[in-house]
């Protein structure tokens, strides 16, 4: 019985640090701006 309990200790263990670093990642890591800036369009007539 100890040794299940010691296991699903460590299970948990990685689990919790593995939904952590997936937030993190993606709270910090991977921040990519929201919108895609346009190239400016030049118009108008040229001389």
């Amino acid at each position: 019985m100890e040794l299940f309990l010691e296991f699903l200790k460590e299970a948990l263990k990685g689990v919790t640090r593995a939904v952590s670093s997936h937030f993190f990642q993606k709270a910090f890591l991977n921040k990519k701006k929201t919108t895609p800036r346009r190239q400016k369009h030049k118009g108008g007539s040229r001389k």
